[in-house]
């Protein structure tokens, strides 16, 4: 991906910056700046965060 990481324009979504705060530290280690900026951005989530994240995940029905 050609993802800029790093300083941007726009805020973060700040109920996702809570959200990541809130998860145990040995998580929070293991996710890169990518998977950060995807999830605090709105953008399209890589697999690999999914996966970090499923036991913190809860699927809404449509």
């Amino acid at each position: 991906m050609n993802k800029k990481v790093g300083p941007r324009k726009d805020k973060p979504d700040p109920e996702r910056m809570a959200i990541l705060r809130t998860l145990p530290f040995e998580i929070k280690q293991k996710i890169t700046g990518e998977e950060a900026q995807a999830f605090l951005y709105k953008e399209e989530l890589p697999d690999s965060l999914m996966e970090k994240l499923k036991d913190y995940m809860v699927i809404e029905d449509k």
